[in-house]
């Protein structure tokens, strides 16, 4: 990216979503609306009369609709593998993640590769409107290395907020791969002081298992990790400034991650009174993430690979995401929405996707999905002072999108225009998996 620091720009004739909800729970569209923007800030916003716009480069919207840039609060940043049909009567073969770290992990050139394919996950995912997104368990610590250089203006990319490696058990979920094999409290304070010296964000732990790794039917999100060492893990990461995400996805999971701590519950489990007394208690929020375990849901056993273990145990998590996010929101606690990026038939630029299903299945509006992937998603991260709304004083990370999002979520999928910290992408383009497309606008047609 360039210095931008000297340039002025007017969008004109923009039909404004600030990302903001009136007390009706409506997102009201502001027309003929000029937004001004110096460098990386909005300096103005104008809905009245004829704004001065002397010294700018006008960009003229024509009736477009211009809102907050999303936030995607649970990706793993890697990109999306094409979905290879198993051949009849066989199951999807699962990839050693611990073997395949084992084996890479001895080559001079791996971060360097890990970073140049991370570089093209930036750009999907910048280019599908995402602005900001934060990332919850990597591969050493390239992630904050990839968060750096986009912050430097070395690549472009959304802002990023990471967690690098994090804290597993032995046999627990991602263990040995994307975290660490904690068999102690001890060994759990000790891999989040190292975990620090990569400069991470927030702090990840890996609760339960989850529907990839779940060995029997009905017992997906079967806790791994026992209380002694979610409570150690969380004391040592309060204690070095930073917040704890959690993996988790059944009830003995969620009741175990809050009673210990963990401030923000990722993909979340069937809901009941304790459940929500703790998520107020703790004051966490619960981040919803349908776009993994949908298409176990409804898409045929033979074409996931998983058969009718993964289907069963995927409508299981599905639908305890679902109910834990409904109740959330019944009960004023935080909701929050990731898409779960490098999971099978997920890619980095479906945001919209989740979106869509949120509103679906967990029955909110359109403006109050856009809200929860602006505003709302802001400020679970603690940065609604930076970004999530389009308000004077705020960085410029918006989106353009030719129709109305508030009538047809899909029009998030094809966007026009992509801003973040004041550098404008026109016309963006994703670099896109026809296989994993193809399977997804089944399951969208199917719904």
């Amino acid at each position: 990216m360039k210095n931008i620091s000297a340039r002025k720009y007017a969008y004109m004739n923009a039909n404004l979503l600030d990302g903001k909800l009136d007390k009706n729970g409506n997102m009201p569209v502001l027309k003929n609306a000029a937004v001004f923007v110096d460098g990386e800030t909005i300096t103005d916003i104008c809905t009245d009369g004829t704004p001065d716009t002397a010294g700018r480069e006008i960009i003229d919207l024509q009736g477009a609709y211009l809102l907050p840039g999303l936030i995607n609060l649970h990706v793993h940043f890697v990109p999306a593998m094409p979905v290879k049909k198993p051949k009849p009567g066989k199951e999807q073969k699962k990839t050693d993640l611990k073997a395949l770290k084992e084996k890479l992990s001895g080559f001079k050139l791996t971060e360097k590769i890990i970073l140049a394919i991370q570089k093209g996950v930036a750009r999907d995912t910048l280019h599908s409107g995402v602005t900001t997104v934060r990332t919850v368990g990597g591969l050493m610590d390239t992630d904050a290395k990839m968060r750096d250089r986009i912050n430097a203006g070395k690549i472009a990319g959304p802002r990023m907020f990471v967690a690098n490696t994090a804290v597993s058990v032995p046999g627990g979920h991602m263990a040995g791969s994307l975290a660490t094999e904690a068999t102690c409290p001890e060994d759990a304070i000790r891999d989040v002081k190292k975990i620090a010296k990569t400069r991470p964000d927030l702090i990840k732990l890996m609760i339960t298992g989850g529907v990839l790794d779940a060995s029997e039917s009905g017992e997906p999100g079967v806790l791994k990790m026992p209380p002694e060492i979610i409570k150690a893990a969380c004391d040592a990461a309060h204690e070095l400034g930073y917040q704890v995400a959690a993996h988790t996805e059944s009830p003995e999971g969620v009741r175990a991650a809050l009673r210990n701590g963990v401030d923000t519950i990722e993909h979340g489990a069937m809901p009941d009174d304790e459940i929500i007394r703790l998520f107020r208690e703790r004051k966490a929020a619960d981040i919803c993430t349908l776009s993994p375990a949908l298409p176990y849901t409804l898409m045929e056993p033979a074409d996931t690979g998983l058969g009718e273990l993964g289907k069963h145990n995927g409508t299981i998590v599905f639908n305890g995401i679902v109910e834990c996010a409904k109740a959330c929101i019944a009960n004023d606690i935080p909701v929050g929405l990731g898409t779960d990026t490098g999971c099978p038939f997920v890619t980095p630029y479906d945001m919209w996707r989740e979106l869509y299903y949120f509103t679906r299945y967990c029955g909110v509006s359109n403006a109050f999905a856009l809200h929860t992937a602006t505003q709302v998603n802001a400020e679970i991260l603690g940065i609604s002072d930076k970004t999530g709304t389009i308000e004077t004083g705020k960085s410029a990370d918006f989106i353009v999108a030719r129709r109305n999002p508030l009538e047809d979520i899909s029009a998030l999928r094809t966007l026009s225009m992509v801003c973040v910290r004041g550098n404008l992408v026109r016309n963006p383009k994703v670099k896109r998996v026809k296989s994993i497309d193809e399977a997804l606008d089944k399951v969208w047609g199917a719904i």
